[in-house]
């Protein structure tokens, strides 16, 4: 019996020292990325080499579990792991495990994710909602400047995640870079880990799915361009630490724009910083999104059967004010993609943008015959808000000014004949701040 209890406890200290081992060989994560009809990205980021994979199973029959491949994550790739669920079924909610070194890595709060729904030929699209926002700033007093900090008010994650949003857009400056940083590839992937890291942003990364978009922020210095030296290293840092589904279509694979769709919405990702020039440089033709990303947004959006088409970049668009990194400082870019939508009576289009650390909606309409276009500014999460309250929009829509930490949701709903988008605005105590309702018929043209 002495032998019996003595192995016994053994057993059991070697589970509890394994199961400590795996624990701690988790650094981030895990996060659901991309979702589509037949397959989802899980990522994960451990703190050492260790090999990694994922079960997952369909809530609704959990009896039967499937496995994605395994990987071994290496320091060349910041110990970071993007696998593939490929045994999906459209429209089910599925749960899911990870895996380190062949032990399950248990997390206290639930890891879920979803796949398309096959609605078309069927049905009315599916209703949805999503979260958004920019200018994220985790704290590092090792390398942020002497003051005060500039990043608070973490639990705004938390905040996002019971609004039990399908999927969060990150509209660029998810990440903040250092001066420590802007020289080496050892100091950007630092800083992608160490904001990843965030206690208070797990839950959400673990259950609801994540698309992104960049600013200068995490491209590189403030206010960089397309002259930064090390932007192969930042675009490969991007590339490890999101799943978005796709990379440069119509670059030939250069800088981080992308699309996706969900439902019926179809999401453009730009990128404003690979391609621009110089926010000073008046001696060279202007550029923010270079003329092979022009064309291929233009050829997309008028491809396009979306009900709603969701343009997203990290500066605002229509407001005319030039001012801090505005559009309207690349005027003759800004006027080449707005007339095209005119002239192509493209429907739907709704701009989403960042960077203002403040947040409104913008809306022009010209004339009677012209569609609305809005453009949806959010900004900021945790950075700093504006100071400068008094900000120029001669296009503001009259109470939607946020000068506080905040997010947004946008929910879309109602039949395919009559969609609508409910806009929601709240601060970082999750209070909501305002609303407001827009039909896809108010940003379309009858033709």
């Amino acid at each position: 019996m002495k032998h019996l209890f003595s192995a016994l406890f053994t057993y059991l200290l070697l589970n509890a020292v394994a199961f400590a081992q795996n624990v701690t060989l988790l650094k981030s994560g895990p996060m659901v990325g991309y979702s589509a009809m037949n397959e989802t990205a899980l990522w994960v980021q451990t703190t050492a080499p260790a090999t990694v994979y994922f079960e997952y199973w369909d809530k609704a029959a959990p009896q039967k579990r499937y496995r994605t491949e395994s990987y071994n994550t290496k320091k060349s790739e910041a110990y970071t792991a993007k696998l593939i669920a490929d045994e999906l079924q459209p429209g089910k909610k599925y749960a899911y495990e990870l895996f380190i070194n062949g032990k399950k890595v248990p997390r206290d709060y639930p890891l879920e994710f979803q796949s398309q729904v096959l609605w078309q030929y069927r049905t009315d699209p599916p209703a949805f909602k999503f979260a958004l926002g920019s200018c994220n700033h985790i704290n590092d007093s090792i390398n942020d400047r002497p003051g005060r900090a500039y990043g608070n008010h973490y639990g705004i994650f938390t905040k996002i995640y019971e609004q039990k949003p399908d999927f969060m857009m990150w509209g660029g400056d998810n990440v903040y870079l250092r001066e420590p940083d802007f020289d080496s590839r050892t100091g950007i992937l630092y800083r992608n880990t160490h904001t990843r890291s965030n206690k208070e942003m797990q839950p959400l990364l673990g259950s609801v799915h994540h698309y992104a978009i960049w600013d200068d922020h995490e491209f590189g210095p403030n206010d960089s361009d397309g002259s930064y030296a090390l932007k192969h290293y930042t675009e490969e840092a991007f590339k490890l630490f999101w799943a978005n589904p796709n990379y440069g279509p119509g670059t030939g694979g250069k800088g981080i724009s992308g699309s996706f769709r969900w439902s019926d919405a179809e999401f453009f990702l730009l990128d404003n910083r690979y391609f621009r020039t110089a926010n000073n440089n008046y001696i060279m033709p202007r550029q923010m999104l270079g003329n092979e990303q022009i064309n291929w947004l233009i050829n997309a959006l008028i491809a396009s059967n979306a009900t709603f088409k969701f343009v997203v970049i990290g500066c605002q668009v229509l407001n005319p004010a030039q001012v801090f990194e505005n559009y309207a400082t690349y005027p003759e870019e800004r006027a080449r993609l707005l007339q095209a939508i005119r002239d192509a009576h493209i429907n739907g289009v709704f701009f989403i943008s960042g960077d203002r650390h403040h947040t409104e909606l913008t809306m022009l309409k010209e004339n009677d015959r012209m569609a609305a276009l809005y453009d949806l500014t959010v900004s900021p999460l945790t950075a700093g808000p504006s100071t400068n309250v008094a900000d120029i929009n001669p296009l503001r829509v009259p109470g939607t000014m946020v000068n506080d930490r905040n997010f947004a949701t946008i929910e879309i709903t109602g039949p395919r004949t009559d969609r609508k988008m409910t806009i929601r605005v709240f601060d970082y105590n999750g209070k909501e701040q305002w609303t407001k309702d827009i039909t896809a018929k108010e940003i379309s043209y009858t033709r």
